[in-house]
């Protein structure tokens, strides 16, 4: 546990030194301002017509969308970077095992989006105070838990896809390709039911958000987030083994 934490607390700080961590970070947050504004904007001139007051969701349904774009960047130097310089092959024949690597480096990576998400919760507070009565808030606290685990899930992967490349480009765009399989997958249109239907509209990574979206904890939801987090890990753990036995 010692060399986890300490694996993730130089990850974590190598976040704050990394200009394309500034650069993510800074985009996210200018971009989601911008949502907000017009959301509110929009839902401002529509209250005018109708007794109705904007959600939490005019927050928490932009950042869905842009978190997915912006993890294969967070993501893409975990593992590949150290492999592109040479640290790797250090690292492996430091005293630390290959699965408190790969957990390490995860953890770095999460633990510095959890950050990010902390620092859009301005948005829902000055949301709160421009609202009457306030917003509810069952569907904010659920929608930042289902997106901290969607976080931890696409860290996961992004550190299994990481491990796998040398090169963080390349890293990047794989990264991107799954993340972007599991949004737009979906049961095909031209059969109705079946096993395979089933499987497809279990896979789809946005439909898992959806009950946490309304203010639902559903327990297959957590089960989804947390086994793609823990595939990404393995994925990870065994690119790692197979790189120190070569």
């Amino acid at each position: 546990m010692r060399n986890i934490w300490t694996i993730a607390r130089r990850e974590y700080k190598l976040y704050f030194i990394s200009p394309v961590a500034y650069v993510v970070a800074f985009l996210f947050m200018i971009i989601l301002g911008w949502f907000f504004y017009s959301g509110m904007r929009g839902a401002i001139l529509q209250a005018a017509y109708q007794a109705s007051a904007p959600t939490v969701q005019v927050i928490i349904s932009p950042m869905v969308t842009l978190l997915l774009f912006t993890m294969p960047a967070i993501t893409m130097r975990l593992l590949a970077e150290e492999a592109r310089m040479g640290t790797l092959e250090l690292l492996l024949t430091a005293p630390v095992k290959d699965w408190e690597l790969v957990i390490g480096k995860w953890l770095g990576g999460f633990l510095f989006m959890v950050t990010l998400l902390a620092i859009t919760w301005i948005f829902p507070v000055a949301l709160n105070f421009m609202v009457e009565p306030g917003i509810d808030q069952g569907p904010l606290v659920t929608g930042y838990l289902g997106l901290i685990l969607m976080v931890a899930s696409l860290v996961g992967l992004g550190v299994g896809i990481s491990s796998l490349f040398s090169n963080q480009i390349a890293a990047f765009f794989v990264s991107l390709a799954v993340v972007l399989l599991f949004w737009l997958v979906s049961p095909s249109s031209s059969t109705a039911g079946g096993l395979g239907n089933e499987i497809m509209t279990y896979l789809n990574f946005i439909d898992h958000y959806l009950n946490f979206y309304r203010g639902i904890i559903d327990l297959s939801d957590v089960i989804y987030y947390v086994s793609l987090t823990a595939l990404g890990l393995f994925l990870g753990t065994v690119s790692i083994e197979i790189r120190r036995w070569r």
